[in-house]
């Protein structure tokens, strides 16, 4: 099953949280939470991100851009 675009995602490969941004040829394309550049994974290494991988993703790009470290 494909995950829906918008939603939040973990490459299990990496261990990555990142939003999904689409389908391109066999992958599935993820950008880390907060923006940055998009990498592609394995449809079959992605998995919906929990609840608890979500909430510590959000944190920690909050964390991060109060640090002056995001734009």
């Amino acid at each position: 099953m494909k995950p829906t675009v918008g939603s939040v995602a973990v490459d299990t490969r990496t261990g990555r949280v990142g939003i999904v941004m689409g389908h391109e040829g066999p992958y599935v394309q993820l950008r880390p939470y907060g923006g940055g550049r998009e990498w592609d994974a394995e449809p079959a290494a992605v998995r919906d991100a929990t609840p608890a991988e979500r909430l510590s993703a959000a944190t920690a790009y909050a964390n991060a851009r109060s640090r002056g470290e995001m734009p």
